[in-house]
């Protein structure tokens, strides 16, 4: 920037900005004239012009959204920045520094450091390649790694990523006259479209293009070329649904960018017996009449490493349908730590099927070791009835409109003939 006129600039007024005006009206004012005097808004003719504003509210963002850069223009105006100058610091911001951090696309484009034009450069990263990996509770209770082949683009090793011959010189890409991107149209609602930038496709968006002639034999000038590469996906014990493990760096390359990355989402399938929540499992534990009355000693279930859990539960103590027994340190492991979460058990006792035995000593013999009936009722009119004792609890008051119809109760054991009204 020569010193003569460059003093005269009042960065304030190229804005449109009073002098004491906050970082956030000057982020406001730049991004309103940026997109006003972009020059892929403007005809042929006026994009010359176009280009010189542009560049002039960029740098005038520049220097005034930082505050040591903004104390020196106040003290000394441009002259401050004139590399002609002892401590001036001299230079622009770049037209494609400036694209890249508007739009985050073009040839040869670079962020600067913090998304500010004019920063340090440095290269763009990729795309990062979203995926979905299905697991099942055992792998996520014993960990896993899985070793699989990805196929990805890499930059082609015999054109260096050019995508011509040695020596042979591209000419400007005509369909983007140069620019890497091209303006499109896209459909937002019915009768409603509005404009979309994107990467010029047969320049690839370098805004530069070798005659077929020239094209590397390699890559045919796509720049890039396939390769299928082994990669390991490591899922460590006790993660979780919806985690998302990073392969830094294995997507797709392309010339000018850092590689993104592969992700992948854990997607937990669901398990015959256990139900999982957090570092939680629960599972129902199956017993039968007998063993609720009169106790048990043996294995009730395989833990999801092949373990078998097993459990006394001793006479005279009853256990009840829908009783949760908590078994604390059998649940998931907690990633990183050697602690794991509890294991909640959900008792249903297994009633003997109707006809269970003929034997009418067997019945007396019930009768006298389990609790007496309650006293009987004294009326004085009885009725003797039948009964289905299949019925639903479904029909109780269906179709009466009633709200304490059958439809707010609950079956909560389904066949122990022990229907539960639901919670209001």
């Amino acid at each position: 920037m020569a010193s003569s006129g460059a003093e005269e600039v009042d960065l304030y007024e190229t804005l449109g900005i009073s002098r004491d005006a906050t970082k956030s009206e000057v982020k406001k004012a730049y991004h309103k004239a940026a997109l006003q005097h972009h020059p892929d808004k403007v005809s042929e003719d006026k994009r010359e012009e176009s280009e010189l504003k542009f560049k002039a509210v960029s740098q005038a963002y520049e220097i005034l959204f930082d505050e040591e850069k903004r104390e020196m223009y106040d003290a000394h105006g441009m002259a401050a920045f004139d590399p002609s100058r002892a401590g001036g610091m001299g230079g622009g911001p770049d037209l494609d520094d400036i694209l890249a951090q508007m739009f985050g696309m073009g040839g040869g484009m670079n962020f600067g450091e913090g998304g500010m034009p004019g920063g340090p450069k440095r290269p763009r990263k990729g795309r990062d390649e979203e995926q979905k990996y299905s697991v099942t509770l055992e792998e996520l209770y014993k960990g896993k790694t899985v070793k699989f082949a990805s196929t990805k683009n890499i930059i082609c090793s015999h054109c260096k990523g050019t995508g011509g011959k040695e020596k042979a010189k591209p000419s400007t890409c005509d369909r983007c006259k140069g620019n890497g991107v091209t303006v499109g149209l896209r459909q937002v609602g019915p009768g409603l479209v509005t404009q979309e930038r994107m990467i010029c496709d047969p320049c690839s968006g370098t805004g530069k293009i070798f005659k077929e002639k020239d094209r590397c034999k390699k890559c045919k000038g796509k720049r890039t070329t396939s390769e299928k590469k082994a990669l390991e996906l490591y899922i460590p014990r006790g993660a979780q649904e919806g985690e998302r493990i990073t392969l830094e760096g294995e997507a797709d390359q392309v010339p000018d960018q850092i590689p993104g990355d592969i992700v992948f989402t854990l997607a937990e399938e669901d398990h015959d017996v256990f139900q999982r929540a957090g570092d939680d499992l629960s599972a129902e534990l199956d017993i039968t009449l007998s063993e609720a009355l009169t106790g048990f000693s043996r294995v009730v279930l395989t833990h999801l490493d092949g373990r078998g859990i097993h459990l006394d539960h001793p006479q005279g103590r009853v256990m009840r349908p829908g009783q949760i027994l908590k078994i604390e340190g059998e649940g998931m492991p907690l990633k990183r730590s050697d602690s794991k979460g509890d294991l909640y058990l959900v008792v249903k006792v297994e009633f003997p099927e109707n006809g269970w035995t003929e034997d009418p000593a067997a019945f007396a013999s019930l009768q006298k070791v389990l609790p007496p009936p309650e006293p009987k009722i004294e009326a004085t009119e009885v009725d003797e009835c039948e009964y289905d004792s299949d019925a639903d609890i479904e029909d109780f008051g269906a179709n009466s409109g009633d709200p304490r119809g059958g439809g707010q109760w609950e079956d909560e054991d389904e066949g122990d003939g022990q229907p539960q009204c639901a919670q209001q």
